[in-house]
């Protein structure tokens, strides 16, 4: 599968899901993905220092799905090629080498990005 069509699959699924989810009526749920929303909006810290933090933490979860969503919105709020790896590096401490695979698929899901083969910001929205 090109990176191309890796970005589009990801995007597809998320947005085809989500609108399943949130078309039910469950308030919980709903709501849940209204906080994960606003917890990345700007405040006291800004959209690229949430995101970044959201990486950190899918990577130390091992939550692949997270860490390309993460990779892509740090993308987009403008995290460089060695800001990325300074937060790949924290991770990797804190999670440990149970992280290491992780790291790898969101390594290369940044080189598709970077390579123009997919969209960052085509994976926007949270949750």
């Amino acid at each position: 599968m090109s990176g191309n069509e890796r970005v589009k699959e990801f995007t597809e699924f998320r947005e085809r899901m989500n609108e399943r989810i949130l078309g039910q009526d469950n308030q919980v749920i709903r709501r849940f993905f209204a906080l994960d929303t606003q917890t990345y909006r700007a405040g006291a810290l800004d959209v690229k220092t949430k995101e970044m933090l959201g990486l950190v933490a899918s990577l130390v979860l091992r939550c692949d799905d997270c860490i390309s969503y993460h990779v892509a919105q740090c993308k987009e709020a403008g995290v460089n090629r060695e800001e990325f790896f300074e937060v790949f590096s924290v991770g990797l401490v804190v999670g440990g080498s149970i992280v290491i695979p992780h790291l790898r698929r969101g390594v290369d899901f940044l080189d598709t990005l970077e390579a123009g083969e997919g969209d960052a910001a085509a994976c926007a929205d949270h949750a």
